[in-house]
């Protein structure tokens, strides 16, 4: 049905071309899906864009896409109106900034209805409210008039799977159109793609860097490497018996609920091994020695806890009567109480708005709590003074979930590390400074000439290095990770991970490590809470929990992980 000949697409920079991809090739047949894997940078959406003529004309693109027999690069604009979105459509990756935020949601998708198929307002919003309905989004006549902005993440990625779906096209292409999305919102979207390609019997190509999704939904995988196909085969021969060492470095950096590694194996091991060491032996380099777990526990459970929250309640009021009373209120986090102890790392797990980002917030008092106390090394932070809190928050820091947007995008990465330290008055002078920047630079594996550049210039791991050289420059005691792995590629999320733990047993740190993700959660912490609906409903060690859940949504989450 598409065939790819010998692509070439390069794009023009100061030192000259760059070659993003360099002469790839292959098809999909009708109905299938194909999956294209490989890590941010390997040429996936800029291949997928190209297929859909969608790049900036300054690219250079060679090589021919047939869509059934006709070729695509030879169309004029006009021609190829035509066929993007009736007959070939994309899922981009991003929903929040491929949707119009001035728009309704449903104008956005009867736009592409009248468009392409000629029906009236009223037939096209009639048309919109069935997609809806199809995409299994709830009240689909109050969301057609709603604006992006009103809906939650995996309703927006709803919202542009219709608009994808409205013509009927013969191709649709999904470009990481679960990344950064709940476990269970993913499941439900890949369970909802795989009903509607049956259905309409469409072909489909998948692109996500994560090969435990690729898995779930996928017939064949190409997988993509600088801009090179390193590897193509049906998705069982792939995942028993890779062949090349990329492959391998992908499928074993992603955290396990199946096993429990002291750290994970990185891309970089296996491309420095070669190709004859299997993902078991890389694995079992880094499992814990018979007993080492146990010790590690009974070390840290001896000594009184470093953080003591009881009872923290943070509620929202949501309507206010005449005289500013509020009838209403959200509560964000309803009553917690937990402990952590010096050098443990707590893992908070829950779905996107359960409260995660609430209570850590509210713990560092970024957020005012309603009720409650949150005492650390025995000093109640909830009664401290704003200038006593600010002393506290040299040892208390944070690392937010985006480093896009925690990041100053004017501050060279010198000046955001310099701020902290004149604010606390850390060191004598700025050349002292500047010098414990560098050696935090080094410590999170980025080069001491970094310091003169700003956040622009750096990929989306290094920015989450960054942030959290930031969090360490003031040499903290105790760090509440917010999602700070669940935006990056499953190969900078091990590598940021393995950091954070060997950062733990260096500088002696305490974490709270909030995410969505129960496998990366399993890995990184000591023990671990589930929260839903404001509510910690369930805690105790990783391994107990996942293999005997005592709550139903707990088990919901664990059923939702990419195998």
């Amino acid at each position: 049905m598409l065939n790819v000949e010998d692509l070439h697409i390069s794009f023009k920079t100061k030192a000259g071309f760059f070659e993003a991809v360099k002469g790839i090739s292959f098809r999909i047949d009708k109905g299938e899906t194909l999956g294209i894997v490989g890590e941010s940078g390997s040429g996936k959406s800029v291949t997928s864009l190209a297929i859909m003529r969608l790049l900036d004309r300054q690219a250079k693109v060679n090589g021919k896409v047939f869509l059934n027999g006709q070729d695509v690069f030879a169309l004029n604009e006009d021609e190829m109106r035509e066929v993007r979105g009736n007959r070939m459509a994309m899922i981009f990756q991003e929903p929040m900034t491929s949707l119009n935020p001035v728009l309704t949601c449903g104008f956005q998708v009867a736009e592409a209805i009248t468009t392409h198929l000629k029906k009236s307002k009223t037939e096209a919003r009639e048309a919109a409210i069935a997609l809806f309905k199809e995409v299994q989004l709830p009240r689909p006549e109050a969301i057609f008039d709603s604006y992006p902005h009103q809906l939650s993440g995996g309703q927006k990625q709803r919202v542009m799977i219709a608009m994808a779906l409205s013509c009927n096209p013969e191709l649709l292409i999904a470009d990481e159109p679960t990344t950064a999305l709940d476990v269970t919102v993913q499941k439900n979207i890949i369970e909802l793609l795989l009903k509607l390609k049956t259905e309409r019997g469409m072909s489909l190509i998948f692109i996500s860097h994560d090969l435990g999704v690729i898995r779930q939904i996928a017939d064949r995988v190409l997988v993509m490497y600088k801009g090179e196909v390193v590897e193509e085969a049906n998705i069982g021969t792939l995942f028993e018996n890779p062949a090349n060492a990329y492959t391998k470095g992908l499928l074993a950096c992603r955290p396990s609920p199946h096993r429990l590694l002291k750290k994970l194996p990185t891309v970089a091991d296996f491309l420095d091994a070669g190709e004859e060491l299997c993902v078991n032996e890389m694995c079992g380099r880094y499992a814990y020695e018979p007993g080492e777990l146990q010790a590690r526990r009974q070390q840290l459970y001896a000594n009184e806890p470093i953080l003591k929250v009881d009872g923290l309640s943070t509620w929202y009021p949501v309507k206010k009567g005449m005289f500013g009373t509020s009838h209403e209120v959200i509560k964000a986090v309803d009553d917690v109480s937990f402990d952590v102890y010096p050098g443990e790392t707590l893992g908070l797990v829950g779905e996107s708005g359960c409260g995660k980002t609430t209570l850590g917030r509210s713990i560092l008092k970024l957020i005012a709590p309603t009720h409650g106390h949150v005492h650390f090394e025995g000093a109640d932070l909830c009664q401290l003074s704003s200038g006593e809190m600010r002393r506290v928050r040299r040892d208390i820091q944070i690392i937010f979930q985006d480093p896009y947007s925690s990041l100053n995008p004017r501050l060279t990465v010198g000046q955001a590390l310099l701020e902290p330290l004149q604010v606390h008055r850390l060191y004598t002078n700025d050349a002292t400074r500047r010098q414990k920047i560098k050696e935090v630079l080094e410590r999170v594996g980025l080069l001491p000439e970094h310091v003169n550049r700003y956040p622009h210039e750096f990929s989306g791991g290094q920015r989450q290095r960054i942030v959290i050289a930031r969090a360490l420059v003031l040499q903290p005691k105790f760090i509440i990770c917010d999602e700070s792995v669940s935006a990056l590629d499953v190969s900078v999320q091990a590598q940021v991970l393995n950091l954070l733990r060997y950062l733990q047993e260096e500088l002696k740190l305490s974490y709270i490590f909030i995410s969505h993700d129960l496998a990366v959660i399993k890995h990184i912490s000591d023990r671990m809470m589930v929260m839903n609906k404001g509510r910690i409903v369930e805690q105790g060690f990783p391994e107990d929990i996942y293999s005997n859940p005592k709550e139903e949504y707990t088990r919901l989450l664990i059923s939702a992980i990419p195998d």
